[in-house]
């Protein structure tokens, strides 16, 4: 998950069971023409490429086979999400360098990996699919005939030799019309009730080949940039933070303990000659000294917030927004709070940080008369929503106050989306994962 000004591929619903029964059953009967069909043509121009390789024809030959299993595993990804009920994952394919001449072209796909997975997807595809299409296709056979043997036992011949018997008379239950149908009908809702079970495995025996072939790899790599993004992210973020401390602590604390400093000395060299004057120097240090403890502790809260280690989220919420300077309606799940609903602290944390400089941001540069912000649970996510009515314009741009609020989330994982059109309103949304 990324950081940006977009919504991502959310995993489907699984479908009813009757309705993933009848896509189970298209994709297993479907993939033997298509593994019959990738087969012969991969089969074909591989012999081929190789047996011209040493003409040079051949490497023409061996590049364009690798491009057509290119194209057919990307039909086989178009089908998986259907059975496996994930987003569809295309990997990056090594692509030719600007300029580059024809027979440097013609070995790209040679040097790209995984073209040649997909070349061995192709041709291996056909065990997987075959068994799976008997399979599926003698399952339902045997579910349809059987539980519908009621309807056609009159039409059926029958044996008049002694020596043939059918299946109920070979079980002891006898040859009677009623023990037939009994047990075949008795078979065939066996199969039928089983029917959705075995198709789903053959299904997902077919498609996770298919995944760990034409996009396990895939998944790895993205999952790699995923990791080393949320690094760079959170590198960005902790140094951002450390800058921003040391500016705020550079510009408040230290500037008052230095005239705090000068005040007592001014005083202490008053003492003697001027004692009343001497008095209004130290009431100017206390006050000096109030206004430094008060700037330290609002630091505190940016950093750390006692509240929020204490009382949970919630409560923490409820302290920013009373100290908001226009009104902030709260809609906060009250179950955060709860020592049962807790949050991990490092997801509190982000949460909080993310409310805070959202709402210092509509303070500073919104033009808003009012912001709401709400906080609930939305499946394996914490979602987090600030608006405001401001003017609008707001963007995750460097150099601006979100794109620090964008790092955070990236490092915690999450996602940010800001919506803020010119005019407003402004919505900042965080999703957090759990």
């Amino acid at each position: 998950m990324t950081a940006v000004a977009a919504t991502s591929d959310r995993p489907t619903l699984a479908p009813s069971i009757p309705r993933q029964l009848f896509v189970d059953s298209g994709y297993v009967l479907l993939g033997l023409p298509l593994a019959l069909a990738s087969f012969v043509v991969l089969m074909v121009g591989l012999a081929v490429g190789i047996g011209l390789v040493v003409t040079v024809i051949g490497l023409p030959i061996v590049s364009g086979t690798l491009y057509a299993a290119r194209g057919l595993a990307d039909i086989e990804r178009l089908r998986l999400p259907a059975v496996l009920h994930q987003p569809r994952i295309r990997p990056h394919y090594r692509l030719p360098e600007a300029g580059a001449n024809a027979w440097r072209r013609i070995f790209v796909p040679m040097r790209d990996a995984q073209s040649w997975l997909d070349l061995a997807h192709g041709i291996l595809r056909l065990i997987a699919a075959l068994g799976t299409f008997v399979v599926t296709l003698a399952w339902w056979a045997a579910a349809i005939t059987g539980s519908l043997y009621w309807a056609y036992d009159w039409a059926l011949p029958r044996a008049d030799g002694e020596g043939d018997q059918d299946l109920a008379q070979l079980l002891g239950l006898g040859d009677s019309t009623t023990a037939r149908i009994g047990l075949y009908t008795a078979l065939g809702v066996f199969f039928l009730i089983t029917l959705p079970i075995v198709v789903r495995g053959c299904a997902l025996l077919q498609a996770s080949f298919a995944k760990a072939m034409l996009t396990g790899v895939a998944e790895m790599r993205d999952r790699i940039t995923v990791l080393e993004e949320q690094k760079r992210a959170a590198v960005s973020a902790e140094a951002a933070a450390l800058r921003r401390l040391e500016r705020d602590i550079h510009d408040g604390p230290q500037q008052r303990l230095v005239r705090l400093a000068m005040d007592l000395s001014r005083a202490r060299m008053q003492l003697a000659s001027d004692p009343a004057a001497a008095g209004r120097t130290i009431d100017e240090a206390v006050a000096q000294t109030r206004d430094t403890l008060a700037e330290l502790r609002a630091l505190s809260r940016g950093i750390a917030p006692p509240i929020l280690v204490d009382r949970g989220l919630p409560s923490a919420l409820a302290a920013i927004a009373g100290r908001g300077l226009i009104p902030i309606e709260l809609q906060v799940d009250p179950q955060l709070g709860t020592p049962a609903g807790r949050l991990d602290p490092a997801v509190e944390s982000t949460a909080y940080f993310v409310v805070s400089e959202a709402l210092t941001n509509v303070a500073k540069h919104s033009r808003a008369t009012e912001a709401t912000v709400a906080v609930a649970r939305q499946g394996t996510n914490l979602q987090v929503r600030v608006g405001d009515d401001g003017q609008g314009g707001a963007h995750l741009a460097k150099g601006h106050g979100l794109a620090g609020i964008a790092d955070r989330v990236r490092a915690a994982g999450g996602e940010l989306l800001v919506v803020s059109p010119t005019g407003g309103p402004t919505e900042i949304r965080a999703e957090l994962p759990l």
